[in-house]
């Protein structure tokens, strides 16, 4: 008999007292993330506005547990000074860290000279053996290698700590050129706002792409960046001019026709520069190519209609600009590192 589920006390007369239930809390995906004295706050931030935030708004699109987070330090309940000028408290220690689904590291105290924890180096080796996801931010890298997870692998950090990461760890392939690395249980990002497109990734891969969209929408962030996209722009941040306008305007102009053929001269065109200045303007303001950015765009313009049970894979490829199937499935390859029927599979809605 299939055990009964009691809000309150119940009067069953004489015989043994039954176990009064409360409501049966919804299964969760743990995130646990490593907090530390001497730490950047954004890291941490950006990990806890992902994955700590309750989200009401996401109503029916989840199919899938949501996230439960807890942040985890070497020793709970010692306040940790951060980077400017604040303590914070995690009240969580690393057994909580090794039992999580889910493991951000967003940084070491100090990766040019600092050892890593070994009691976080112990608590990554244990979850990763458990199964769980294990991601790094930064220079969270480092205790990554340090524990022995990166050999082997593709892994990226922060542009100016690639060289020390590959010196110190011979047998990691360190790729200093993009934002984010995939490597299925065990991923890596480069500093700040690539820690953001790396949560998201991981939002779209657990609930797809309209949840993702959701949460980068309440972030006030682009939903999607390719994880392959170059780490250094050269105008992060500086006056918008006449000819800056114009890329903008060309891009706004171009996601109003991914499915029509686009080129460097039409997107010229939008932007009333000639090919030459289009090409040199964007890559410096956008840190990749015209043509890059556009194929990026249509795959994620793909992801809510892949994730529909309507339209075959070549019909969702000409509705977003692929001149067929196949180069639809070899550029989604690249960006997603996975294919568009295996995307469907897993993360299809009403799909077999």
């Amino acid at each position: 008999m299939a055990e009964q589920h009691v809000e309150g006390p119940v009067d069953t007369g004489p015989g043994p007292v039954p176990v009064v239930i409360g409501p049966r809390p919804e299964p969760v995906h743990h995130v646990a993330v490593y907090a530390f004295a001497g730490m950047a706050p954004f890291e941490l931030g950006v990990v806890v506005e992902v994955f700590g935030l309750a989200r009401p708004e996401l109503g029916g699109l989840l199919a899938a547990p949501w996230y439960g987070l807890k942040v985890c330090a070497d020793r709970p309940g010692t306040a940790l000074d951060a980077v400017g000028g604040f303590a914070l408290t995690a009240r969580h220690g690393l057994d909580d860290l090794a039992a999580a689904d889910t493991v951000v590291v967003p940084g070491v105290p100090n990766a040019f000279g600092g050892a890593v924890s070994p009691g976080l180096v112990a608590a990554l080796r244990t979850a990763h053996e458990r199964g769980a996801r294990i991601v790094s931010i930064c220079s969270g890298a480092f205790a990554l290698a340090a524990a022995g997870l990166l050999d082997g692998r593709e892994a990226t950090t922060h542009w100016r700590y690639a060289d020390l990461l590959q010196q110190r760890h011979p047998d990691v392939r360190v790729n200093p050129d993009v934002l984010y690395v995939d490597n299925g249980n065990v991923l890596t990002s480069a500093g700040s706002a690539a820690g953001i497109d790396l949560c998201l990734h991981l939002v779209r891969r657990d609930h797809g792409a309209k949840v993702a969209n959701s949460v980068a929408r309440r972030f006030v962030v682009a939903p999607h960046r390719d994880g392959g996209q170059a780490q250094f722009i050269e105008a992060a941040v500086r006056p918008v001019d006449e000819e800056d306008d114009g890329v903008a305007r060309s891009m706004q102009w171009a996601m109003g026709h991914l499915a029509s053929p686009l080129t460097i001269s039409l997107l010229a065109r939008a932007a009333r520069m000639s090919d030459r200045s289009y090409l040199r303007h964007f890559t410096a303001r956008n840190g990749t190519s015209p043509m890059r950015w556009v194929v990026t765009q249509r795959i994620a313009a793909s992801l809510p209609l892949l994730e529909s049970p309507e339209g075959t894979v070549e019909e969702i490829a000409a509705a977003v600009g692929f001149e067929s199937a196949a180069t639809f499935r070899h550029h989604f390859g690249r960006v997603m590192r996975t294919s568009p029927t295996a995307y469907r599979r897993s993360f299809g809605r009403g799909v077999a």
